[in-house]
Parts: C-alpha cells; structure tokens; sequence
C-alpha cells in the first residue's frame, strides 16, 4: 500500500483555516444589512453560512486530490456542516447553524462519557493510542477530562448564542473555540507527563 502524500504545512493551514476565515468575514459584511436572492431576504449568518458550506466541501476535494486520503475529523465536521448548514439556508433559518456546534460537542461528550462510565474503557486509546503512551489510569482520566470538556463547550455554546447574542457568537464559532481548546490541551500537559509510559517503553 503506497503511503499518503503530506501537504504542504502551509497549504495545510489554509485549506482548514481558510474557510472558517471566509464564514466570519462573509458574516462581518452581510451582518448588518443582510442579503436578498430571488426575493428572499437571508440573515448575515445565513449568507455566510451559504459560503462556508461549498468553501469545506472544496477544501476536501483539494486535500484528497493531493493526498489521496481524508482524516476521518475532516470528513465528520464537514458531513455536520452539510446537514446543519444545509438546513440553515434551505430553511432560511440560522438556529440550525448556531445549535451546530451543541450537537457535536454533545455527540463527543456521549460517547466519550459512555465509554468510560458505563463501558469503563477508553475511546480515545483507540485513536490515539499509538502516539500516545499513557498507562491505563492516564487514559481513563484522560478521557474522562476530554467528556466533561465537550458537555461544557456545548452548553456554552448554548449559552453564547442565546444569552450573549449573535456576535458573540461569530466570535465563538469561529475562533473562540479553537482558542478554548489549545487552552484546555495545555491544561492536560501535566497529566499526560504523570501518567506517560514512555520511559517504560
């Protein structure tokens, strides 16, 4: 079997970064007056949501014509942003789009939490097991820590779109959770120290 192609680090970025770029800058240029197409008046988020959909779909197109392979995240989030965004702009309706992120966050949190509360394994080791060696305890935790932090950016979610409002929203969806996340990550760095199994290894 030939080994996938890499692509180019900076190439990389802009195919993930470049369409979620394009959603916040569509949504900062429509917000305020909105957009008319066949007589029909669409919101700033909804019109922006009508860019990012085809902008995803492109950027796996041009990541699998270069590589010949799609990791399995990419494929997931964008299959979420069809379905949700799709509902969006054929309903004319930006709530599908804002509970997007609630139902995802949700659907990781579920599982992970089922894994290791109910089945008493981790999902994550399946995953990441070979690139991270981590004794049975660190896993579980792990995970654990991983479940709790999913359900509570799904109620924040939930709780930025409606309490605090559309804008703050943008902000959240765009960049405030990939922020959220490298901070949570680098919250695990001592965990993942305490309970490595490398030097065993």
């Amino acid at each position: 079997m030939a080994e996938a192609k890499k692509l180019n680090p900076i190439l990389k970025l802009v195919l993930e970064v470049g369409p979620v770029g394009a959603y916040f800058f569509a949504y900062q240029r429509f917000s305020d007056q909105g957009v008319t197409y066949g007589g029909v008046e669409y919101s700033g988020v909804v019109a922006a949501t009508a860019i990012f959909v085809p902008l995803i779909l492109i950027s796996l197109v041009i990541s699998w014509a270069l590589t010949r392979t799609l990791p399995r995240m990419a494929v997931f989030t964008a299959i979420i942003v069809v379905v949700f965004g799709g509902l969006t702009i054929w309903l004319n309706d930006d709530v599908f789009t804002k509970m997007r992120p609630t139902v995802v966050y949700s659907l990781f949190a579920f599982i992970l939490g089922f894994g290791v509360w109910v089945q008493g394994r981790s999902y994550l080791r399946y995953l990441m097991g070979e690139v991270m060696p981590l004794s049975d305890e660190g896993w579980m935790i792990f995970t654990r820590n991983w479940a709790i932090f999913f359900a509570a950016m799904a109620l924040f979610n939930e709780f930025t779109w409606r309490v605090l409002g559309e804008e703050a929203w943008i902000w959240l969806d765009t960049f405030g959770q990939m922020i959220l996340t490298f901070i949570f990550i680098a919250t695990q760095f001592p965990l993942l120290q305490r309970h490595s199994t490398e030097d065993d290894e």
